[in-house]
């Protein structure tokens, strides 16, 4: 018994490492990244994003409202009071959705993660969100053209924490604040796809996620809402997956539903939606995720 637990811990420690090995690199520089921006560039993005309000962009703002929101380094709700602030000074409510969504999809050191799984998903995650922005700031603009859509009541922007005098203390303190949030999510990730890649048959993967389009498709969507926890702990299994049958569009569709739906940032998202608009949310994110990843699937196979 003890000979059968000490072999599966070597082999949990060989399919552990080789995945560190693979990922370490792109966790620390997309932590690095994002604090970057946080301490000295988050301003500048929501300077931008204000003056925005003041030019005659019509719908063409929907593009820079949906890449400040992947831009910005802030978790849904550090996102809310800026947008809040933003809704207060007479900000469109189109652009504020664009901004949100996307922001909501991606970030700065989620996008560095991203990269591990090569250029092909790096694109499809990008695109994806960017155009998952547009489109929600688009449904906005012409089905709730004469409604205010959100609702800001109370809600104020916070007080930064990277406050210290000294610009590389500030820095570290962001960095230091990034690892304890992500770290053992990353962990965990890492754990869960050497547990996978020894005991699930490549077979099973491909039979999951691969021949069946359309049933991997759906099974996508629907186990990212309870496995998307952090952004970093998925890349493992996704690169797991990937390597192992997972068509790039049952990909896609992970990577839309986990972020747009996971429990955080839904209740986040329910804060400032009434029940009514707060289900056409979660339909727009699963529809848009199912399309998406069928649009890439016929695409792959053409």
């Amino acid at each position: 018994m003890i000979e059968i637990i000490r072999r599966e811990l070597i082999y949990f420690w060989y399919y552990f490492s080789i995945l560190l090995s693979q990922i370490a690199v792109y966790w620390v520089l997309g932590m690095i990244l994002g604090s970057v921006i946080a301490v000295f560039g988050k301003e500048k993005l929501h300077s931008m994003f204000a003056a925005m309000r003041d030019k005659n962009l019509g719908l063409l703002g929907l593009i820079p409202a949906s890449l400040i929101g992947i831009a910005s380094p802030l978790c849904m709700y550090g996102t809310i009071p800026i947008a809040a602030s933003f809704s207060e000074k007479g900000m469109r409510d189109d652009w504020l959705a664009a901004f949100m969504m996307s922001s909501i999809l991606l970030n700065p050191q989620l996008l560095f993660y991203s990269a591990a799984m090569g250029k092909t998903v790096l694109a499809i995650r990008f695109v994806s969100c960017f155009i998952c922005g547009i489109t929600a700031g688009l449904l906005l603009h012409f089905f709730f053209k004469d409604k205010k859509f959100f609702n800001f009541a109370g809600f104020a922007e916070e007080e930064s924490r990277d406050t210290d005098p000294n610009l590389f203390l500030r820095f570290f303190k962001n960095l230091w604040r990034n690892v304890k949030a992500t770290a053992p999510a990353f962990l965990i990730g890492l754990s869960l796809a050497a547990l996978f890649q020894r005991y699930v048959p490549e077979t099973a993967v491909a039979a999951l996620f691969g021949k069946q389009r359309g049933f991997g498709l759906l099974m996508a969507a629907s186990i990212g809402v309870p496995l998307y926890v952090c952004g970093g702990g998925t890349i493992p299994l996704l690169m797991s997956w990937i390597e192992n049958g997972m068509s790039l569009g049952a990909a896609s569709a992970f990577m839309i539903t986990g972020p747009a739906m996971k429990i955080t940032n839904l209740g986040a998202v329910k804060i400032v939606l009434g029940i009514k608009d707060f289900c056409i949310y979660i339909a727009f994110a699963l529809v848009f995720a199912l399309l998406t990843g069928g649009m890439i699937d016929f695409v792959v196979r053409v």
